[in-house]
């Protein structure tokens, strides 16, 4: 779980946390990130503006506490059999994630959001969730690997292009994606 800064006051009420999160995660849904407001928010959780302001400075920042949360549960997967499984299991997670998921959809918003805002780029950049994820599934799966960092780009990427670009993710080939992933790392299936 991300912390925001502490801004002084009284202390942070678990109740209201959990309140604003959902809020900003049905929002942002029914309203899109442009008419999002922290007001909107504040009203949605039943909550004080003071008292989001208190925790988070920005929209932003909210949506990626929310989303970076959920992310790392809908982003675990069990350990498998063998990498092809493995490999396999997180790309359909990924999918899900940023088709399906109110998470993955305010993740792709924020990363639609950092293009243009150097604040939410940085944000961004503070937590790799993605590439966390897909860590700790190829730490597992294929331990040892070089370059970490650019083979869990190398992993992701396709999928991730694929969605970003608005093709229709039921058209991916998972197995075919999962194969070639390891063939790049001269993995065996």
């Amino acid at each position: 779980m991300i912390e925001p800064k502490s801004r002084g006051g009284r202390p942070r009420s678990e109740q209201a946390r959990e309140a604003v999160l959902h809020a900003v995660d049905d929002l942002l849904l029914e309203v899109g990130y442009a008419a999002l407001t922290m007001k909107g928010i504040a009203e949605r959780a039943g909550v004080g503006r003071q008292t989001v302001y208190r925790w988070w400075s920005t929209k932003a920042e909210i949506i990626f506490e929310a989303s970076v949360a959920d992310a790392e549960e809908e982003l675990t997967v069990p350990p498998a059999r063998t990498p092809l499984a493995g490999i396999s299991a997180y790309l359909e997670a990924l999918v899900r994630f940023l088709t399906h998921s109110p998470a993955g959809i305010a993740y792709r918003t924020l990363l639609a959001a950092a293009q243009h805002d150097p604040a939410v780029a940085q944000l961004i950049a503070s937590r790799d969730v993605l590439g966390a994820s897909a860590q700790a599934v190829l730490d597992r799966t294929i331990p040892g690997l070089a370059a970490p960092d650019q083979v869990a780009a190398r992993l992701i990427g396709p999928a991730f292009y694929w969605i970003m670009s608005g093709r229709d993710s039921t058209e991916l080939d998972i197995r075919e994606l999962a194969e070639s992933f390891l063939q790049s790392v001269q993995v065996r299936a």
